[in-house]
């Protein structure tokens, strides 16, 4: 197969699952029980691992070209097909329920994909393919034909149920395929809906009620939101993906909506990213603060806490399932091909186990983030949270380990995560008055203050001339980046100002991208985005809004980002839609809306 550039993928969800569907018109990625559940698409990842394809006869020869769009503040999806023969446009949702406005959207996803084709003008001919394969393409379905003309698939534990209103289905051994011809004005639509084969069956949607209801939905959602800051366009787009990724029910967002996509092509960096991770909390809440999204950041909050429990010995994980699952272990599908070769393709996440020192600095920043928002004395178990990730780090922090880019060889005293360190001890003094008078924060002071006298004593290597990625290492790491924008310098120290400068010229490029470390072939867009943050906080800030406006351009034409960028041919790399790197973009454009946002 000729495989899709990643930035080819459009993304649709309805906040339970998520689904790709490509320029070709073919689905290649659907996870419909929820976005870390097996999949029933997996083209993305094998050829053979199903997809569901609606395109004109012929596309992709000369003389076919392909517009698309999101509706406004939506992630329904229009592609626009302009053929010798004529233009068809294509919708494709999935499906919000019927009824759901503002916060209620995903909350009972009824998991119905959606798809209509509309005829624009002259006459087209279309093809269609529906070749599910559940279990990540492990399974061939049965197919049972029903009285109405819908098809039935079942396998496994897996029920879809195919309609069409306006052509008939023609179903072989195990997919239907049907070719029909749309004039203008016709109106031909499909919908596909999932259901349990030992619990509940598929949902029966009219797929023009339920692309209205879909649009609708989104509309009121994203009405509720209001933005007052610069770039306001593609922070909202960015808005919209966020809370496309935002698992519902529990409040968590998920990573990414896909595993395995890697980052660098052929290479074995291919990671699983369908959960939600605490290192990421503070930095998404502020994001869904900036786009005004309190009730994501309440909600997100809640479901942190809860995921967390009572803190004890044992390191609290990196990452959780999205309804709190501690154990999301990892394993090889080697039945499958991977991205473009690109193997192993990974089902779970071992980053679970590693130790993590920079996961409580991650969480109390986030509560201080709130403290407004939660009272004069915070609840029993948020104290006794706070306390006991206050303790922990008290504790450990003098111990190595994996860093924040989860590191799967060697632990060390790796930079970014002494300075979170600092950042928890730091902001649970803060917190303390809030405490009900538990704690010791005389005892984190003088802790906190030993922390920062070894990262500034540690981190900074003077051959360098700057901080670098670990305690007593000459590399550098762009995660240096973080420290202003956690207050742990200011950007106009001599020492940050110095380390930002050896950064943006040793790991920067020419398309003002910034690599994680020397040896990196891609720029790392959230980094990159720390970088604008940087340079606004160090007084330039006309650098800053050129730097911004350039990685703005690396989204693809429908305003997704993936992971990283390829710095030879400018590709996207690594698992799409990233939430970092549209939570980079938000947090960016607020600190060159206002910089001296916390």
């Amino acid at each position: 197969m000729d495989q899709p550039a990643i930035s080819d993928y459009g993304f649709l969800s309805d906040c339970r699952s998520g689904a790709l569907v490509g320029r070709d018109g073919s689905i290649d990625w659907w996870c419909p029980d929820r976005f870390d559940a097996p999949s029933v698409f997996a083209r993305l990842l094998d050829p053979g691992a199903g997809h569901w394809r609606l395109a004109p006869v012929g596309a992709g020869v000369a003389g076919h070209r392909v517009e698309r769009s999101y509706l406004p503040d939506t992630l329904v999806l229009r592609t626009v097909h302009h053929t010798p023969e004529g233009s068809v446009a294509v919708t494709d949702a999935l499906a919000a329920e019927i009824g759901a406005r503002g916060h209620e959207l995903g909350m009972n996803s009824p998991a119905v994909l959606l798809r209509r084709v509309e005829g624009l003008t002259g006459r087209v001919r279309m093809a269609l393919d529906f070749a599910p394969r559940p279990d990540h393409g492990l399974l061939r379905p049965y197919l049972h034909h029903e009285p109405d003309g819908a098809v039935l698939f079942a396998a496994g534990a897996v029920l879809l149920e195919l309609r069409a209103e306006g052509v008939p289905l023609r179903a072989g051994r195990d997919r239907v395929e049907a070719e029909f011809e749309v004039a203008a004005g016709d109106d031909v639509s499909f919908a596909v809906a999932y259901g349990r084969t030992y619990g509940d069956r598929p949902v029966r949607l009219a797929p023009a009620t339920g692309l209205a209801e879909t649009v609708q939905a989104w509309q009121a959602y994203r009405e509720t939101h209001r933005y007052d800051g610069r770039y306001a366009d593609v922070v909202r787009r960015s808005a919209v993906v966020l809370t496309g990724l935002t698992y519902t029910r529990s409040g968590a967002v998920a990573a990414a909506l896909t595993t395995s996509l890697p980052e660098r092509t052929g290479g074995d960096r291919n990671y699983d990213y369908r959960y939600s991770w605490l290192r990421d909390f503070s930095m998404t809440l502020r994001a869904f603060w900036v786009a005004a999204c309190p009730s994501e950041a309440s909600r997100l909050f809640s479901w942190a806490a809860r995921s967390i429990g009572r803190v004890g010995d044992d390191p609290v994980p990196v990452l959780f399932g999205l309804e709190g699952e501690r154990d999301v272990s990892e394993h090889e599908s080697p039945h499958l091909r991977g991205y473009a070769g690109s193997r192993p393709v990974r089902v779970g996440n071992d980053a679970w186990r590693q130790r993590q020192l920079d996961v409580p600095g991650e969480v109390v920043s986030a509560v201080w983030r709130l403290h407004d928002y939660l009272g004069d004395t915070l609840d029993e178990e948020l104290r006794e949270m706070v306390v006991g990730l206050a303790e922990q780090v008290a504790g450990t922090w003098h111990l190595p380990d994996r860093g924040m880019w989860e590191t799967r060889d060697a632990e060390r005293h790796y930079l970014s995560s002494k300075v979170l360190c600092w950042v928890a001890l730091d902001r649970a003094v803060r917190l303390a008055p809030q405490l009900g008078g538990r704690g010791d924060p005389r005892r984190w002071a003088a802790i906190r203050d030993e922390i920062r006298a070894a990262v500034l004593r540690e981190g900074w290597n003077d051959q360098v001339g700057a901080f670098t990625g670990a305690f007593g290492s000459p590399e550098l790491d762009a995660s240096a980046l973080f420290l202003p924008i956690v207050r742990f310098l200011p950007a106009t120290d001599p020492r940050m100002r110095a380390t930002i400068t050896v950064v943006e010229r040793e790991l920067g490029t020419e398309g003002g991208l910034v690599r994680r470390w020397n040896t990196d072939p891609a720029g790392f867009l959230l980094c990159s985005f720390w970088l604008v943050e940087c340079l606004v906080m160090a007084g330039e800030r006309e650098r800053a809004e050129a730097l911004f406006e350039r990685l703005a351009g690396y989204a693809n034409d429908v305003g997704l980002f993936s992971e990283q960028i390829d710095l030879r041919t400018g590709a996207q790399l690594g698992n799409t839609p990233q939430a970092m790197s549209h939570i980079g973009l938000i947090n960016a454009a607020w600190r060159l809306t206002d910089p001296t946002t916390e």
